[in-house]
């Protein structure tokens, strides 16, 4: 079964490419900013959130000296929920939005979550990008510490997927869930520390932490960026069980109703 996916998906590689590349052009292409459009966001977020909290932030990120500390905080947890809530929603709405492709074409139905995960990581690495340039010219980069973040990286994207396509299918029954995702998305993001650091909130609610798996990877790349220290892998091993669960429960959903999403459409 794994060999016969993973031939298709070769068999259609140029259409993964083509459809990443066209996804790309049809997102900047047109505007008169074009991929600028891309950096403005995260950067216009970021600035606020600088503007307002880091006088208060500042003082909690223990033992930093640096005057970018709580902007390093802040860009390497804005852009890698970025990309979890990028890829996210656009797995939540894949078979919608491509119902057309699926009703007129036959290929393998596993090309879209692909295509919609590499455009994803293909956005954030422009944007990363500049992150490391701007920690570079700062004198704040973390050296090959920054390797730590590769394996990080992949338990997010694992995450990440296995409950973008079990939301994705779901999705297509119930059209409620988008919606209802995109809401709670929201409340997840403020109840992950990102803007604030979890040592300003009650013990109570540092405790409730421990339960969110994405504030426990984006404490992982704080670890990295910030203190330029590996991750307390340990701390990983939950997120880890709980990411491959969930890609294995996606996969399953997937190939169970991969017919009946076509005939739902």
């Amino acid at each position: 079964m794994i060999n016969g996916l993973l031939t298709g998906i070769n068999r259609y590689r140029g259409f993964i490419f083509d459809s990443i590349k066209r996804d790309f052009q049809s997102r900047y292409q047109s505007s008169f900013l074009g991929a600028i459009w891309l950096v403005l966001q995260p950067v216009a977020m970021i600035s606020v959130y600088t503007l307002v909290f880091s006088e208060l932030m500042r003082a909690r990120l223990s033992g930093m000296s640096s005057p970018y500390a709580y902007s390093i905080y802040l860009c390497s947890g804005v852009l890698t929920w970025g990309l979890f809530a990028e890829t996210l929603n656009g797995l939540i709405n894949v078979f919608l939005s491509n119902s057309n492709i699926l009703k007129k074409l036959s290929f393998p139905r596993i090309c879209l979550p692909i295509i919609v995960t590499c455009s994803s990581i293909l956005n954030f690495l422009i944007i990363f990008t500049l992150f490391l340039i701007f920690l570079i010219l700062t004198d704040n980069f973390p050296g090959m510490v920054i390797f730590s973040m590769l394996p990080v990286l992949i338990l997010q994207m694992i995450f990440t997927v296995g409950l973008g396509i079990i939301l994705g299918v779901m999705n297509v029954f119930v059209r409620d869930v988008g919606q209802l995702t995109s809401i709670l998305l929201q409340f997840w993001f403020w109840f992950t520390p990102i803007v604030y650091v979890s040592d300003t909130l009650p013990e109570w609610v540092q405790g409730a932490l421990a339960y969110n798996p994405m504030a426990t990877i984006i404490k992982a790349y704080h670890s990295i960026f910030v203190y330029k220290q590996p991750p307390e892998w340990i701390t990983l091993w939950p997120i880890t069980i709980i990411s491959i669960t969930l890609f294995i429960l996606g996969w399953v959903m997937f190939r169970k109703h991969a017919a009946d999403i076509v005939d739902e459409l």
